[in-house]
């Protein structure tokens, strides 16, 4: 069976939320924090199994640019100038469906880091320094 495709994209730059429709009737409204935190770069999710790097103080963080990328997929630009990860429909899909999940399993992440959503939480300052980087 094929996924689901999406039939509008809307981005809510007040509320901070992209809303998506898919032609089976769900509809998702994800968060630009939560799309930055799970963004499917190799950046965030590294190369493999144990090479992801907690995301912190994301919370104000917002898209300025939502580009597409041939008929499968968005490449968002996020303030913090992160750029490159493609957001496959499937994906977007899989995300919104597993949003309540994903988001408290994130936010147990931070707490066991002893970290903050804040970009000014001074306690983020050791993990933002130590954060592998993947050469992009």
């Amino acid at each position: 069976m094929a996924s689901p495709n999406p039939t509008d994209i809307t981005l809510h730059a007040a509320s901070r939320v992209l809303e998506i429709r898919f032609d089976d009737g769900a509809v998702f409204k994800l968060p630009f924090e939560f799309l930055r935190v799970y963004s499917p770069s190799a950046e965030v999710r590294g190369h493999g199994p144990g090479q992801e790097t907690l995301q912190v103080g994301k919370r104000e963080v917002t898209i300025t640019r939502l580009d597409p990328v041939g008929y499968y997929a968005v490449q968002p630009v996020f303030s913090d100038g992160h750029a490159s990860g493609i957001f496959s429909w499937s994906y977007l899909y899989e995300l919104g469906q597993d949003q309540e999940r994903l988001w408290a399993e994130y936010l147990a992440q931070l707490e066991a880091a002893g970290a903050s959503r804040d970009a000014d939480d001074p306690r983020n300052a050791a993990l933002v320094k130590a954060a592998p980087s993947c050469g992009h």
